[in-house]
């Protein structure tokens, strides 16, 4: 990282932080006397646009977005690979209002963690799996009767760039038991913002959204076959953008006599 670099990744994490801790105290004070929606869109719309400006003046990272035209009119469960916290910013501007799974420790934190339980968030104990899973498919389900997003990312934590976990069931499942698609979003965030470490590379971000995506039938098989079907269209699309090797070929069968 150049000294230029270092000096705008350092403003850009002062201005950061400085803007979160005034919104967030701000919003504790005003927010409770709001409308979810509008509440929602004082404390996160606003900010996280606020997030994404400064990483477009401050690292060089804008973003141009694909497949808007696939958005539904009504919210049901998004489904992105997770690889920095960028996109974390992208997506709670992008759809309003939008829930997601997070850590029920960072609730805890004063003003940051207030503001955040003032969202609804899907708040999980994760030294408890089985209760979490719960917790998910209960307040998700409630959420999406409120007409409200579920974010979920799939592979469960970030992942290094030009990699992909396993997806696991809990999104698909809740989809297929509300009835409802699954929305999936590919992005390549850690080429420019990475997982680990400081360092922000200049760039514009790509972010694919695909077509909602339907269950074939009910239950777990129903739940498994939609699970696969996200991956494989989320590895693809990351492979058709340069974030992945292309897949090993097939190889091509052929008869063979016996002598």
């Amino acid at each position: 990282m150049s000294i230029l670099q270092a000096i705008r990744t350092f403003l850009f994490y002062l201005l950061l932080g400085t803007s979160s801790l005034l919104w967030c105290t701000l919003s504790f004070f005003i927010a409770p006397f709001m409308s979810f929606k509008a509440r929602y869109r004082f404390i996160n719309v606003y900010w996280c646009r606020c997030a994404l400006w400064l990483s477009k003046v401050f690292l060089g990272i804008s973003y141009e977005v694909k497949g808007a035209e696939n958005v539904p009119d009504r919210p049901c469960v998004i489904q992105s690979n997770h690889q920095s916290t960028w996109e974390t910013f992208f997506l709670s501007a992008y759809f309003e209002p939008l829930s997601q799974v997070l850590k029920r420790e960072l609730l805890f934190v004063p003003f940051f963690g207030w503001a955040m339980a003032m969202l609804r968030p899907i708040a999980i104990d994760r030294d408890n799996p089985k209760a979490a899973l719960k917790h998910v498919a209960k307040k998700g389900d409630e959420l999406l009767k409120d007409n409200v997003w579920v974010l979920i990312f799939p592979e469960g934590t970030r992942v290094p760039y030009g990699t992909v976990g396993k997806f696991s069931r809990g999104g698909t499942a809740l989809a297929v038991n509300a009835d409802l698609p699954v929305l999936p979003i590919a992005h390549n965030a850690g080429k420019f913002w990475p997982k680990a470490g400081w360092i922000r590379t200049p760039g514009v971000i790509t972010v694919v959204i695909g077509a909602p995506m339907y269950a074939e039938g009910s239950g777990p098989r129903a739940i498994a076959e939609l699970n696969d079907r996200v991956q494989a269209w989320n590895e693809q699309t990351q492979r058709e953008m340069g974030s992945l090797p292309p897949a090993p070929a097939t190889p091509a069968s052929t008869d063979q006599i016996a002598v």
